[in-house]
């Protein structure tokens, strides 16, 4: 158990903002369980997260020692696009869970990158170690991981701020009109199904935002590709508006339909660029990596069809 003391040298409103501020490598959610664990105790007494801070108060705060990890590395082959002593960027392969859950502690993400990097952040816990932000066990593509804490802390406040920007290519049942537009509503669990998440009337959900661009729109087969962009983090997100428009993703065996018309294993479903800020230098980065080859060999067929409908005079595929 380690333990910091703080004096107050001027009064602050909540007692979680007064930790935030002068504990660096701590997540304000990590710091409100403490609080609400009992770790926290200002002037002696034990507080909650949203007792005010009086000018000249002294503050304790004790960090219970880490329980062993419920992960344990495995040699799973792991995509590292790139790699430093703080972050790591890995392109996740589609069917490969990001972490651990419903009793499953073993084929993850996490298990593989425990393997393979020599040190990842504590702040989410011993089941989620390192994982900043997640993508569906079905979806493929790139997502960052912080390697300590106080990367963890920077990269969580550019997702909660907006300002790392994640985009995705999908490909869409059906043939969109419109060349982009802006999906905005909010998200939550299907009343009907709470294995499900589903778009909800204003104030039930979540606020979720994705913008959508289409890329190329295939009207021989009825299949549209389109780009998103991610305002916001909310659990199938994409999905889930991509349903809510009456263009579900390919593939997709929760909000998609049923017919599996490509031998899929999964929805069409890629993260294929992310932008951040590097958490210590402040250096804009980019990341892309390509679409997986069964999501190359489906657009390659739709492809084929669309020239062959041109050459006998059908009508040909229109780029957005």
């Amino acid at each position: 158990m380690s333990e910091s003391f703080f004096i107050a040298e001027e009064p602050y409103r909540r007692l979680d903002v007064f930790l935030t501020a002068n504990c660096e490598d701590m997540t304000r959610s990590a710091i409100k369980k403490l609080i609400d664990g009992g770790h926290v105790l200002v002037n002696g007494k034990k507080a909650k997260a949203g007792d005010p801070v009086p000018k000249g108060a002294e503050i304790s705060l004790s960090r219970p020692e880490p329980v062993s990890l419920a992960a344990v590395p495995e040699n799973l082959p792991l995509d590292i696009v790139y790699q430093d002593e703080d972050i790591a960027v890995v392109n996740k392969a589609q069917g490969m869970t990001v972490h651990a859950g419903n009793g499953n502690t073993t084929g993850t993400l996490v298990n593989a990158l425990l393997y393979h990097l020599d040190s990842l952040s504590g702040i989410n816990g011993v089941i989620r170690p390192g994982i900043v932000h997640r993508i569906d066990k079905d979806t493929s593509g790139l997502l960052v991981v912080a390697k300590n804490d106080r990367a963890h802390v920077e990269l969580s406040r550019q997702i909660a701020e907006k300002t790392c920007h994640r985009i995705y290519v999908a490909l869409l049942e059906g043939i969109v009109k419109q060349d982009e537009g802006v999906i905005a509503t909010d998200i939550g669990r299907n009343p009907a199904d709470r294995l499900k998440m589903a778009v909800l009337p204003a104030g039930k959900g979540k606020a979720a935002r994705t913008d959508y661009r289409v890329l190329e729109r295939f009207f021989q087969s009825g299949y549209t590709l389109c780009e998103f962009s991610l305002h916001t983090g909310r659990t199938h997100q994409i999905r889930v508006h991509a349903q809510y428009i009456s263009h579900p993703v390919v593939g997709d065996p929760v909000y998609g339909y049923k017919k599996n018309k490509f031998n899929l294993n999964g929805q069409l479903l890629h993260a294929c660029k992310l932008i951040l800020r590097h958490p210590r230098t402040g250096e804009e980065m980019t990341f892309e990596t390509p679409l997986p080859g069964y999501f190359r060999d489906v657009l390659s067929a739709l492809e084929k069809r669309e020239q062959g409908s041109k050459q006998s005079g059908g009508m040909p595929a229109l780029n957005g």
